[in-house]
């Protein structure tokens, strides 16, 4: 779970970098940069002679549905939503893991389900107060088809990685960002508008970041932490972002300025809802 709480961290960065530092930046270039940088970051480490080859086209198809489906959609999504809705709209995510997880298994967790169900509670608390925004259902739409991939490859990935217990992580990770590379290119050569690449250095530095820390070491960690963890604390994890976000937004980027008391009582009940939830889903582990 340490894995997954520190790339929350990580990650809580992103939603204000990319929809003020990149909002002139095409959003296609953007998803095919990030993976670029994350697949050159661990394309050195990359060692697959110890697993079958058509596990290696299994990983690359995996890592274009979880990298390169669901940053497409992802980003695309901040052309009709400010950073705010991005995250509001990705609260369903722990709920798509666990129903994923599921259908899987063939099995019904309830405790899983409550503590998705409490995390994506804290999440909605915290994003309880938005805009109506013409264009939002586009958005919505782009956010849980990202969300769906993006829980699918986390499932699937600890599938995989609990029959490869020997196998690891960091010598078959690049096949996934491959794959999601591929896909993002394939869309960003038949899509991109090449007017609209960085012009300035701090568009590029947000870049860099991103692709390199936020998408290459942070995907890294997070489908680690995936595979170490049980479902209901992946899905309780996918939310903790969600307050990070927010304090972000609030200090860092300037989304949200003069706060009203009932903003901060959002922000506390909320939070203490995803952190219950995480600790929830720990309980049921530990009493297993």
């Amino acid at each position: 779970m340490l894995y997954l709480l520190v790339v929350s961290l990580m990650w809580a960065f992103s939603f204000g970098l990319i929809g003020n530092a990149l909002a002139e930046v095409d959003t296609y270039f953007v998803a095919s940069f990030r993976l670029l940088c994350a697949l050159l970051l661990l394309l050195p480490c990359l060692r697959i002679q110890e697993i079958p080859k058509s596990d290696w086209l299994m990983l690359l198809g995996r890592g274009a549905i979880q990298f390169g489906l669901m940053y497409v959609c992802y980003i695309k999504a901040f052309q009709y939503l400010p950073s705010h809705l991005v995250a509001l709209f990705t609260i369903l995510t722990p709920l798509y893991v666990v129903l994923i997880h599921n259908f899987r298994t063939k099995q019904l967790s309830i405790a899983a389900l409550a503590a998705a169900a409490l995390s994506v509670l804290g999440a909605a608390i915290l994003k309880a107060h938005s805009d109506a925004f013409e264009s939002w259902w586009i958005g919505f739409a782009l956010l849980q088809v990202s969300g769906v991939a993006f829980a699918y490859g986390q499932v699937t990935y600890r599938e995989w990685k609990m029959r490869y217990r020997y196998v690891s992580d960091l010598q078959v990770f690049a096949l996934l960002y491959a794959g999601g590379f591929v896909f993002a290119a394939i869309v960003s050569f038949a899509l991109t508008d090449w007017a609209q690449l960085p012009q300035t250095s701090d568009q590029w530095q947000a870049l860099i970041y991103l692709g390199f820390v936020a998408s290459g070491l942070g995907f890294f960690l997070w489908n680690m932490g995936a595979a170490r963890s049980q479902p209901a604390v992946l899905a309780a994890c996918n939310n903790a972002v969600v307050p990070l976000a927010m304090l972000c937004s609030l200090f860092i980027f300037g989304e949200a300025t003069a706060q009203a008391a009932g903003d901060w009582l959002r922000l506390l009940i909320g939070t203490a809802c995803i952190a219950a939830a995480v600790l929830l889903a720990q309980r049921q582990v530990l009493a297993r």
